[in-house]
């Protein structure tokens, strides 16, 4: 099982200017020794390209699959809007990445919270996207979250700190307020996705009331 692919290598001349090409996700797996046609089950949180990049490479002029036996699963909210190409959030959605797999029936449109197989599931936590969902994975009695975009580093833990790809971001703080609710009182790890220092860690209040982060639970 694969959480996220990463930003891919299909961006536009424009996005290779502004992020360079950072596409190491295939060296990465094939250093760890997996093969991509090993890999079952891929889970978008969000279809902005720097989160399914990889869903798909190109073949001569065709558009196929990365992971050929996978299957992936989307929230189908967050396709609809990736296809409407709203002026505010356009660039971020690259339909090279997600529509194929669509029409192929390789990607699972999902509507709302969903177990994807034993001790891993999906629930939608709106704010950066209107359906953005986050992977909670519980084995032997302890839980962690891929959280994605809705706490993308430590520095974003405290309530107001939204980002400005936030489509609302006053649903940011609610999600963050319904997140908190669990993960703090069950000890989740959390992952952070955007944090290049911190990858993971379990989120407390300390004496005054703030979130932070800490790696012992």
């Amino acid at each position: 099982m694969l959480i996220e692919t990463g930003i891919g290598d299909k961006l536009s001349e424009k996005l290779i200017k502004i992020y360079g090409q950072p596409a190491q996700l295939l060296k990465s797996l094939d250093c760890a020794g997996i093969a991509a046609d090993e890999v079952d089950i891929v889970i978008n949180t969000h279809l902005h390209f720097d989160h399914c990049g990889w869903n798909t490479i190109r073949e001569g002029d065709r558009i196929v699959p990365t992971f050929p036996r996978a299957r992936y699963y989307v929230q189908e909210g967050e396709w609809q809007h990736a296809r409407l190409q709203h002026e505010r959030d356009a660039i971020s959605y690259i339909g090279e990445n997600y529509d194929p797999l669509v029409a192929s029936g390789q990607m699972e449109l999902l509507r709302g919270d969903q177990g994807i197989v034993p001790g891993i599931s999906v629930r939608v936590f709106s704010g950066h996207t209107n359906n953005m969902q986050a992977v909670l994975i519980q084995s032997a009695g302890k839980s962690a979250c891929y959280i994605s975009d809705l706490i993308p580093t430590t520095a974003h833990l405290d309530l107001t700190w939204v980002m400005a790809f936030d489509l609302d971001p006053v649903q940011t703080i609610e999600s963050r307020k319904q997140y908190y609710g669990h993960a703090i009182p069950g000890k989740w790890l959390t992952m952070f996705t955007h944090d290049p220092n911190t990858p993971c860690a379990y989120i407390q209040r300390d004496e005054k009331g703030r979130y932070i982060a800490n790696t012992k639970a």
